[in-house]
C-alpha cells in the first residue's frame, strides 16, 4: 500500500507508457480486446489535445487518468482512469480526476463525458460521487458483447473562443 504523503501527481512521461498500458489491461480492459497498448498510450502522452496524468510512488505508476479534449465542442472525454487496488479508497482516484477536471475547466470545457461497463457498480458509484450522471445505455459497446453506460458532467463555463 502506497504512503499517499509520498505519492506525487504529474504529467505522464513516454517511458511510463508501458506501466500505464499494463494497468489499463489489468484494471480496465480485462476480458476485452486490448486497445490501450504502450504505443497508443505513448501517442496520447504526446498528443497536445490529450492529458495523461499519473500518480507516482517511488517512481512507479500506481494510478493514472487519460482525458481527451474537444475544444471546438467545449467538451472533454475521460478515456481511462485507474488506481492499483492496494492504493484505492484513499482519495487517489479523486485526485487524478480533479487534476484533469481543473485543466478542462481552465480550457473552457463545459461538459465531460465518459463510458464504463454497465456491470461495474463500483465505478458508477465513484463517478456519481464526482458529479457525473448516467445519460444512456449502449448495448454491446465493448467488443460487441458488453454494455456500457454513458455518463456526463456539465458545468456552466464559457468557451474561450465564444464572443
Amino acid at each position: 500500500m502506497a504512503n499517499l504523503e509520498k505519492v506525487k501527481l504529474g504529467c505522464a512521461r513516454v517511458p511510463e507508457a508501458t506501466q500505464i498500458a499494463e494497468m489499463s489491461r489489468r484494471w480496465i480492459e480485462h476480458g476485452l480486446t486490448w486497445r490501450y497498448r504502450r504505443d497508443q498510450i505513448a501517442r496520447q502522452i504526446r498528443d497536445a489535445e490529450t492529458e495523461v496524468v499519473v500518480a507516482r510512488d517511488e517512481g512507479y505508476v500506481i494510478g493514472f487518468g487519460v482525458m481527451e479534449f474537444h475544444f471546438d465542442a467545449c467538451s472533454a472525454h475521460l478515456m481511462l482512469l485507474a488506481v492499483e487496488p492496494a492504493s484505492r479508497r484513499r482519495g487517489l482516484g479523486v485526485a487524478l480526476f480533479r487534476w484533469l477536471e481543473k485543466i478542462a475547466r481552465l480550457a473552457g470545457v463545459s461538459r465531460i463525458g465518459l463510458e464504463l461497463r454497465a456491470d461495474n457498480e463500483e465505478a458508477r458509484c465513484f463517478y456519481e460521487r464526482l458529479g457525473f450522471r448516467a445519460t444512456d445505455l449502449r448495448r454491446g459497446y465493448y467488443d460487441g458483447r458488453l454494455d456500457a453506460i454513458n455518463m456526463s458532467m456539465a458545468r456552466r463555463v464559457g468557451c474561450g473562443h465564444d464572443s
